[in-house]
């Protein structure tokens, strides 16, 4: 549970409507909107029994960056041959059909000979950012949440490019809410497969932290609410299976929790 200061703010599905809530013992305070959006509190509680989470917002974009844990960028050479700390933040896209909510399947595709998840801080967009400064860039922060850059290896040392390995449906779990008023800067970030840690890191690593990369993200493309920035994963990629249950947690926001499963035949 959130401290007083810390507020977790959930969208649900309950009784067939889709809803915002602040998290309060035994379900949610219904809201008018996420705050972020000048929600207010209408009143009603939502007990636990009745709700669904679902990913607590519709991006846009989800803007990712590679390499930005130091202990990271040594594990990844055989990924990207001759990886060094970059000079500055290495970014690419994930679309925003590949967001899932915690509690749901992440499918393994056919033509994948290696699935990695991966833990990451997630970064909630508040408020429209173009061309930010980094003293002004938490100003444009809704708040935090879990994210998983699951990613097919196999395609990504092949296609030399990011696009495929790193976009297909179910490969983007977000949530389990987003935590307004934690601050990111000395968070533990860690995942667990079937109940064992693969990765554990801390923000306080972070080549480039929280307000660097606003600030140069949002002077290459303009950042709307609802938008993600997949601040990037610490040490410990390992791959997953058919059947796996994964977590992400990250300190004073959550779990986020998916397991794994087999893709459909097309």
């Amino acid at each position: 549970m959130a401290t007083p200061a810390h507020q977790h703010i959930a969208r649900y599905r309950v009784g067939g409507a889709v809803h915002h809530g602040r998290r309060e013992a035994g379900g949610f305070a219904r809201l008018s909107a996420p705050p972020w959006l000048g929600g207010r509190e209408v009143g009603a509680h939502d007990a636990d029994a009745g709700v669904t989470l679902l990913a607590p917002v519709s991006p846009t974009k989800i803007v990712c960056v590679g390499l930005n844990y130091r202990a990271h960028i040594a594990e990844s050479a055989s990924v990207v041959p001759g990886a060094a700390p970059p000079q500055e933040p290495l970014i690419f896209l994930k679309p925003a059909s590949a967001v899932v909510a915690t509690g749901e399947a992440i499918r393994y595709p056919h033509g994948v000979t290696r699935l990695d998840p991966e833990a990451e801080l997630g970064l909630v967009i508040g408020r429209r950012a173009r061309g930010a400064s980094e003293a002004a860039a938490l100003d444009h922060l809704a708040g935090l949440t879990c994210f998983n850059d699951v990613s097919a290896r196999n395609y990504q040392r092949q296609d030399g490019q990011w696009t495929r390995a790193k976009g297909f449906d179910t490969f983007a779990p977000l949530g389990p809410w987003v935590t307004v008023g934690l601050a990111a800067d000395r968070l533990e970030v860690t995942c667990r497969v079937n109940g064992q840690t693969r990765q554990h890191g801390n923000t306080a690593d972070l080549l480039f932290p929280v307000a660097a990369l606003i600030a140069f993200i949002s002077r290459i493309m303009t950042l709307e609410p609802g938008d993600i920035i997949a601040t990037g994963t610490p040490a410990g990629i390992a791959p997953v299976e058919v059947g796996d249950r994964i977590e992400v947690e990250v300190e004073g926001v959550g779990v986020l929790e998916n397991h794994v499963e087999a893709a459909p035949a097309w």
